[in-house]
């Protein structure tokens, strides 16, 4: 005669069962791409399966169509054109009022409306083939200022000059590692780490390691295919962004001068400020990815000018000492998140 198992046997199976998945807890996992011309990798835990990469192949369409100077028919690139008719979407407006905000506190260091000036010297979508003259960028001044542009309760955006060329990729990379942290935090993930481009938003913890995530900061002096770390950081509920003009540069053929990508907004011109890279660490990494571009052309005495006054900002700044040497500085809240690299 078959037996059954017995009541007190199916409720205690039935009871071990609900205590093990109870007591699973959320599982690491992990989500890696191409997107915005850079590379992408997420790692968090979830209880479930997010389907990310949908939602993922989403927030990049629509910052794409919204702020891609290399999309032509982006509501950026359209703006550029002169289209009169284009009334921006919420990204675009969030974007420009953060950048109006860090244009204000950096006193024009930081200026999305430098695109003119980026395409000329090579580094924009636009590739300029011309002579790298005085008289060119002088020319191309008349259309640089974040306030010769403003923005209306409808989304129009109204200019003082007819040419001014609006250039959103040194916040964009940031902006968009925000709305991905906003996704998952829309779908309950409490633990994730996310990179794009080098920049990156990390919430709670490392749960393998019951510790803060821990990044690396690249050594300036070095090249990509021979990448070495000169810090690490402990990132938890916060955001870090990094700029460094040491791998972009552009040779005049005319004078055989190099170029630097970081340009002075206040000049025209690409310059080797003595600020070799700049990591900050803000609430996001859309101010994050602003804050650092403004400090790598503002250079060390007006950086640290300015980190004084920001209150929730920390950097920390490679330059370049007078004897060819290289020296760092740290604010006193990125110390506190050093690791030691031995």
């Amino acid at each position: 005669m078959k037996k059954f198992p017995s009541f007190q046997t199916i409720l205690i199976l039935f009871l071990i069962g609900l205590l093990t998945s109870c007591n699973s807890g959320p599982s690491k996992q992990t989500a890696a791409g191409e997107a915005l011309g850079t590379t992408y990798n997420i790692t968090y835990y979830s209880e479930e399966d997010l389907a990310l990469d949908i939602a993922l192949d989403s927030i990049f369409e629509r910052v794409n169509q919204s702020m891609s100077t290399y999309r032509e028919g982006s509501d950026i690139s359209r703006l550029n054109s002169g289209d009169s008719l284009v009334k921006v979407d919420t990204l675009f407006r969030n974007v420009f009022r953060l950048s109006e905000k860090v244009y204000m506190e950096s006193k024009g260091y930081f200026d999305p409306t430098v695109g003119n000036l980026v395409n000329f010297y090579g580094f924009g979508p636009e590739r300029s083939e011309k002579i790298l003259d005085t008289a060119s960028v002088d020319s191309l001044m008349q259309y640089v200022g974040l306030d010769k542009i403003s923005l209306t309760e409808a989304g129009e955006v109204k200019s003082t000059a007819s040419a001014v060329y609006l250039d959103f990729n040194a916040v964009a990379k940031g902006y968009t590692i925000d709305l991905i942290g906003h996704y998952l935090e829309s779908r309950k993930v409490d633990n994730y780490l996310v990179e794009l481009g080098g920049e990156l938003l990390a919430k709670g913890e490392n749960l393998e390691k019951a510790a803060p995530w821990t990044v690396g900061i690249d050594d300036p002096e070095q090249q990509a295919e021979n990448r070495t770390l000169t810090a690490a950081v402990k990132l938890k509920d916060r955001a870090m962004a990094t700029s460094g003009n040491y791998r972009k540069n552009r040779i005049d053929p005319a004078t055989g001068k190099m170029y630097v990508h970081t340009i002075n907004p206040l000049t025209g011109y690409a310059e080797k400020s003595d600020v070799l890279s700049a990591s900050v660490l803000a609430e996001n990494c859309a101010l994050a990815d602003a804050y650092a571009t403004a400090f790598m052309a503002m250079g060390l005495e007006r950086s640290n000018e300015m980190l004084s006054k920001l209150e929730t900002v920390d950097a920390y700044l490679i330059y370049a000492k007078e004897d060819g040497s290289m020296g760092k500085y740290a604010t006193a809240g990125f110390e506190e998140v050093l690791v030691d690299l031995d």
